[in-house]
């Protein structure tokens, strides 16, 4: 009787706590209902889904560069703020394949217009992806992406500076290879060379250098994020980390502590749900790549999309098909498709990737050939092991 007595209160207690942690970690969450707002308002101007990709998703991930708050440490001006990186995830209808692309913060696109902070609307002209975010917050730069890419967004998720540093931390770090060492005041930033475990903010700098590395291009920087992200999924899938509960609690705990989300998506539940989604593709078919750029022909401090290159990267995600991918840098096979190196491709520059979207799937017959081969990486591939 005693026993049975334990047992019930034991049950009772159990479930109690399990109640409020799961308020507390819904509570975290924070809904952005202006962009859901400002988008329901625009939905006729939103493309529409092919009837190849029912049951794909597409999820654009900003990096938010917000100075404002626990991120005034940083720099620049408070209260403004532009995408400092930001991707996007396509999840295959089946779930068994994941893509992310990675939009240059410096590329010149069309930017349409977008209602403002204060209530007015900007002008639509070509100007970097990342003032799109400056002038009319994540609707803008949902809408650009939309624009340019013919893709509908699904869903969105915005992380600032403290957010990442928090994430990073609530996983135990990440290791990364550092070729040479790393002296970078802006960034915060001294690492020697070598395999090594970053934290916040090391991890932060590492991810944001730029002047002090490489070519100072935000290529390579993109690259670095790129290679930080697959190092991240290999992390969390070789530790288990998704089902050890006493190791998930502090990265929900932190994960929806970090982000600003849509409706759609700002909830427990439905974290959880894109969580197990994400747990049953392989890190060998989670596919990282940037949209094939060059240098802007007027500007070399800026990028312009190569096409048919961001063309065909955009149709074959649009209608859910796998992308493939081979080393940057490296030659491709004659069996490996059209070659999609970045710069090489004379066609139409900065703010043609609409109109020359438009042109192909205006022409594209419904047998349209197999995507080509992309510069990139997949998430198994550990860096380090490639110096």
């Amino acid at each position: 009787m005693v026993t049975a007595g334990v047992v019930a209160f034991l049950l009772v207690a159990g479930g109690v706590l399990l109640w409020i942690a799961y308020r507390k970690l819904d509570g975290n969450i924070r809904t952005d209902s202006a962009t859901d707002r400002l988008l329901a308002k625009l939905e006729a101007e939103r493309p529409s889904r092919t009837a190849g990709a029912q049951g794909a998703e597409n999820i654009l991930l900003i990096g938010s560069d917000d100075r404002s708050g626990a991120n005034g440490s940083y720099g620049g001006e408070a209260g403004t703020q532009r995408s400092d990186t930001t991707i996007l995830l396509h999840l295959s209808a089946d779930r068994k394949h994941a893509t992310a692309v990675s939009v240059p913060r410096d590329v010149m696109v069309s930017v349409p217009a977008c209602e403002k902070p204060d209530g007015t609307r900007s002008k639509p002209g070509l100007m970097q992806f990342n003032w799109a975010f400056e002038t009319g917050g994540p609707a803008c730069s949902i809408r650009t992406v939309e624009q340019l890419s013919g893709i509908r967004i699904d869903h969105y998720v915005i992380l600032d500076f403290s957010g990442f540093k928090t994430m990073v931390d609530a996983i135990g770090g990440v290791e990364v290879c550092v070729p040479q060492p790393i002296h970078d005041k802006d960034a915060k930033l001294d690492l020697p060379a070598g395999r090594q475990t970053l934290h916040g903010e090391q991890a932060l700098g590492y991810v944001r250098a730029r002047e002090s590395l490489g070519d100072g291009s935000d290529t390579q920087r993109v690259g670095r994020q790129q290679q930080f992200l697959a190092a991240l999924v290999r992390k969390v899938e070789s530790q288990g980390v998704l089902l050890n509960p006493a190791r998930l609690w502090p990265v929900l705990d932190a994960a929806t502590s970090s982000v600003r989300a849509d409706g759609g998506l700002s909830s427990l539940g439905a974290l959880y749900d894109l969580t197990q989604d994400l747990r049953g593709i392989p890190s060998s078919d989670v596919v990282l790549l940037t949209v094939p750029r060059r240098p802007y022909r007027y500007d070399s401090d800026r990028d312009e999309f190569v096409q048919p290159q961001t063309t065909q990267l955009f149709t074959a995600l649009r209608d859910d098909r796998p992308v493939a991918v081979r080393p940057p840098g490296s030659t491709p096979s004659p069996s490996a498709g059209p070659d999609t190196g970045q710069g090489t491709d004379p066609s139409p520059g900065a703010g043609s990737a609409e109109a020359a979207f438009a042109r192909a799937t205006a022409t594209a017959s419904p047998s349209a050939g197999v995507s080509p081969t992309f510069e990139g990486r997949t998430a198994d591939v550990d860096a380090c092991v490639q110096h």
